[in-house]
């Protein structure tokens, strides 16, 4: 049993390093796909990839040292079908003829590797069976198919790191990974009725999509400056450099482009989301006016604060530790209207340059522009 736990330890500790790394590309996903980043299907999909990297460090670890692998003679490949029969019959306690060895050859250390094999797919059948609703075929067919990723695994060395092979290729743990699958499968058929069903959780999200979070508006910004640092990038280095081009583009980029797309930039394209101006309103000068009140707002006052006040405080005759203080005080000040600006997002409020240039950020899933891009 020890050997099993460790493993899942190893994974549990790794998860949030793999599921870093795939937060980003996820959210942006589901945003474009769906609208909105729905808490059932992040903790359907995490979990996935948690069982995953927990199946795949039980399948290699522990991990042999190199020069006991190299002195290693054992074979390395096991082609009979349903050994597990045989090997069961002739070293375990049961005898067929006696019902009281049953329940204890099933306590045997040896039988604990079949249950084993048989239980470390089952969950792969139910995920691909409950939510990403394969079939019968499809859900055996796939499971075979890590049943023999994990062998090949095994059989190379761990992709020839090892000079051969440290755990045996057996056919017989594709038959059984295989049944796991099989099994698992046919558990999902019953977690339906109880769990929703993909469908209410897809339509649970498009609701949700209507709405715009503070986590999509920040999404939005981060894609949009990064699109945007791009484009700056290569004009600067292709074109014109200097501070007057890189406002130029900043122009084009946030005013003219989204003026032209009713409203959307490109991460507002992609994430489905645009900028709506009020009625009786310029949308180019609303576009302009948005655009920088947001970027002095954030990005030009609270500077300006730091470098201004900061450099007051410095100059002061006053003692070391007040001047410090005071300082203290400066970033405080900084800190802290940012930090409300943000809850004002969380609460649902407008923020400030949205009330002054009479705009909004609008979700677009369920429009016509977003059907007539997705066809």
């Amino acid at each position: 049993m020890e050997n099993y736990i460790e493993p899942i330890k190893y994974a549990i500790i790794l998860f949030p390093f793999i599921a870093f790394l795939f937060t980003l590309p996820y959210i942006l996903h589901q945003y474009h796909k769906y609208g909105s980043v729905y808490y059932l299907r992040v903790l359907i999909i995490y979990s996935f990839i948690l069982y995953l990297i927990s199946a795949y460090f039980l399948v290699i670890l522990p991990l042999p040292s190199f020069e006991e692998v190299s002195q290693m003679t054992s074979p390395t490949t096991q082609l009979i079908p349903l050994s597990f029969v045989r090997d069961f019959i002739e070293h375990s306690s049961f005898q067929i003829q006696d019902i009281s060895t049953y329940i204890k050859a099933l306590m045997e250390p040896y039988c604990y590797v079949v249950i084993y094999n048989v239980l470390l797919t089952i969950p792969f059948g139910i995920y691909l069976g409950y939510y990403f609703k394969y079939s019968l075929k499809k859900c055996v067919f796939y499971t075979f198919c890590l049943s023999l990723f994990f062998e090949l695994t095994q059989l190379s060395g761990l992709y020839g790191i090892y000079p051969r092979g440290y755990r045996l290729f057996d056919v017989d743990d594709l038959i059984l990974n295989t049944l796991g699958g099989l099994i698992g499968y046919l558990c999902s058929i019953g977690i339906r009725k109880i769990l929703p069903s993909r469908e209410k959780i897809d339509q649970k999200a498009y609701e949700l999509g209507k709405k715009v979070s503070w986590l999509k508006r920040t999404t939005f910004f981060f894609l949009d400056l990064f699109f945007f640092t791009i484009f700056a990038s290569f004009i600067q280095g292709c074109f014109l450099a200097g501070n007057l081009s890189l406002y130029l583009t900043f122009l084009f980029y946030y005013v003219l482009y989204p003026y032209w797309r009713k409203g959307k930039t490109l991460a507002g394209s992609f994430l489905n989301v645009k900028i709506e101006v009020e009625p009786n309103h310029s949308i180019l000068f609303a576009l302009f006016l948005r655009q920088h009140l947001f970027y002095i707002g954030y990005f030009v006052l609270p500077i300006g604060i730091l470098i201004f006040g900061g450099g007051i405080t410095a100059s002061l005759p006053l003692p070391r530790s007040i001047r410090t203080v005071a300082s203290l005080l400066v970033i405080l000040i900084v800190f802290g209207y940012l930090f409300s600006s943000f809850f004002r997002l969380i609460r649902k409020k407008k923020p400030y340059y949205e009330c002054l240039s009479k705009t909004k950020l609008v979700s677009t899933i369920g429009t016509s522009d977003y059907n007539e891009k997705d066809i």
